[in-house]
């Protein structure tokens, strides 16, 4: 049986009459397309392949509170399960300079509306196939090495791609920390905030989907945007965001350590990662030493 038709037969029994998929590139977790029904509605389906976990209910619930507490638009959720998850249609991301303005707006008024006493969320998570550790912590410096860094030295592909130098190196940079970031309180983040993860409303209006969420540093949406693939348009993005929300002196250097987070995962989801462990060597080369260097 092909993607499609596993896809086409869940749908079914959840009570939807699909006809057809076209099926989404890119996604690494999931089975995932546009499905057009037999009254030639459409909408978006995602389906899992082996065991049942709570991925697409915690996506969901993502979404939600994104939505309801940030105020950013996000698909509505028609069914969610752990083996389906079927959102309402929406469309290609426009890359002009106006729609990345709307999306700087967005996300500048949802970090700064929702400041909050502590870093983590209600419930763990997912990024990817693997799990989030959200354990809230009123230290954000402790939340972002043990929970967003160093989390990921003990899955196997990572603990395969660095030495016992290069770890300690690692280490030698998340107690560095408070050195290197200004503090901040904690906001409501999206978490895989990537170009791929925003769509538009028929009427060109920014929408985010596949949510990582969790209360945490601003700049870990920001560095996803920064340090991927993007268009040249997104500079607008970053301009509209410093306007409403501020960012401190020393941003774009800081962007670097923030993806760590994502480099370290992309190790630990593909045996081929796609040059994230050259990238983090990079990072953290200064860290070598028995000290790194200190930014204020």
């Amino acid at each position: 049986m092909s993607d499609g038709e596993i896809l086409i037969k869940r749908l079914h029994e959840a009570g939807y009459a699909a006809e057809s998929v076209e099926k989404a590139s890119g996604g690494v977790v999931a089975i995932a397309g546009m499905v057009t029904l037999a009254d030639d509605s459409q909408l978006f389906a995602k389906t899992l392949l082996g065991p049942d976990r709570d991925i697409f209910p915690i996506e969901a619930a993502g979404l939600r509170e994104l939505r309801e507490t940030g105020g950013v638009l996000t698909p509505k959720v028609l069914h969610a399960s752990p083996r389906l998850l079927v959102l309402e249609r929406m469309r290609p991301r426009p890359d002009d300079e106006a729609f990345w303005e709307r999306l700087g707006r967005a996300v500048a008024v949802l970090h700064t509306s929702t400041a909050a006493d502590r870093f983590g969320w209600h419930r763990p998570g997912w990024l990817g196939r693997l799990r989030q550790d959200n354990t809230w912590d009123s230290d954000g410096y402790a939340f972002l090495a043990e929970r967003r860094i160093l989390r990921w030295l003990s899955e196997p592909l990572v603990e395969a791609a660095f030495d016992a130098t290069e770890c300690r190196a690692l280490e030698r940079l998340c107690a560095a920390l408070p050195d290197l970031v200004p503090q901040r309180p904690p906001c409501l983040t999206h978490g895989d905030l990537w170009q791929e993860n925003v769509v538009s409303t028929a009427v060109g209006e920014p929408v985010l989907i596949d949510p990582a969420v969790s209360y945490n540093w601003p700049e870990t949406d920001l560095s996803m945007l920064w340090c991927s693939p993007r268009p040249p348009a997104s500079e607008r993005f970053f301009a509209v965001y410093q306007e409403i929300a501020g960012i401190d002196d020393g941003w774009r250097e800081r962007m670097e350590i923030f993806h760590l987070r994502e480099l370290l995962s992309t190790i630990a989801h593909d045996d081929d990662d796609w040059g994230a462990a050259e990238a983090v060597r990079k990072i953290i080369a200064p860290f070598r030493r028995s000290s790194g260097p200190t930014r204020v």
